[in-house]
């Protein structure tokens, strides 16, 4: 459970055997959501990727680690939630076989912690890259407690704006 209302963390269910094994990823029942687009990211160790959202349209996300570990984290940018402007984070490890689903109106980012990091993405709605806002990592207001100081960013998320910015432009 999580801070952030619509935020849900669980457990993959696996069944294993000597050829390897089969994983369930999604099930309608537990995440009541269509996802209608997957994606896949490789991420070096310390690479973050975010904060990222679709300001008109927002997307539902279901997340699972496949290979590695992040720092995974959530901002609720809903202005009629309880929690709105509040982050929740977790530790998403493919060894521990978790998935997170991150609701719409939240942005998200993520730190790869390993060398190696795969994420699978299944989402509510297409990507439209003219929808695409992202909010500065750093954030002084948002004050995000990340697990390390200097990491790889993309030229985009280098320029990302203050959540104050974000929240006052339409």
């Amino acid at each position: 459970m999580t801070k952030i209302k619509g935020v849900k963390v669980f457990r993959i269910q696996q069944f294993n055997d000597k050829r390897g094994y089969f994983a369930e990823i999604y099930k309608k029942k537990n995440i009541k959501k269509n996802l209608i687009f997957s994606c896949l990211s490789y991420s070096k160790k310390n690479v973050l990727r975010g904060l990222h959202i679709q300001k008109k349209n927002p997307q539902g996300k279901l997340l699972t680690i496949i290979k590695g570990k992040i720092f995974d984290v959530i901002v609720d940018l809903r202005k009629k939630s309880k929690t709105f402007g509040k982050y929740t984070s977790i530790y998403l490890d493919s060894k521990k076989k978790t998935s997170i689903f991150i609701p719409k109106g939240c942005a998200h980012g993520y730190c790869a912690l390993d060398k190696e990091n795969i994420i699978f993405y299944s989402l509510t709605k297409y990507r439209n890259k003219k929808d695409e806002r992202v909010i500065d990592w750093k954030d002084k207001d948002l004050n995000i407690k990340w697990p390390i100081k200097y990491p790889i960013l993309s030229p985009k998320d280098e320029k990302g704006i203050s959540f104050i910015n974000f929240v006052s432009n339409k």
